[in-house]
């Protein structure tokens, strides 16, 4: 058997969906629609959370 790659762990702030594109209602002169990106503030637009561990040494000092 092959290992497999670790899971990695979806932002639960923004699900995975890490930069949306919001309609603003107006038109470009070619008739295409303006929009905003929004980035996720949580995990700064890279879909995933950060773990940290912390060692069982750092815990008892």
């Amino acid at each position: 058997m092959m290992p497999q790659p670790p899971a990695t762990r979806v932002c639960s702030h923004c699900d995975g969906f890490p930069v949306v594109h919001i309609t603003t209602g107006t038109h470009t002169p070619d008739g295409q629609r303006h929009t905003l990106a929004a980035t996720c503030p949580a995990c700064k637009g890279t879909g995933h959370r950060v773990i940290f561990t912390v060692s069982p040494a750092e815990v008892s000092a």
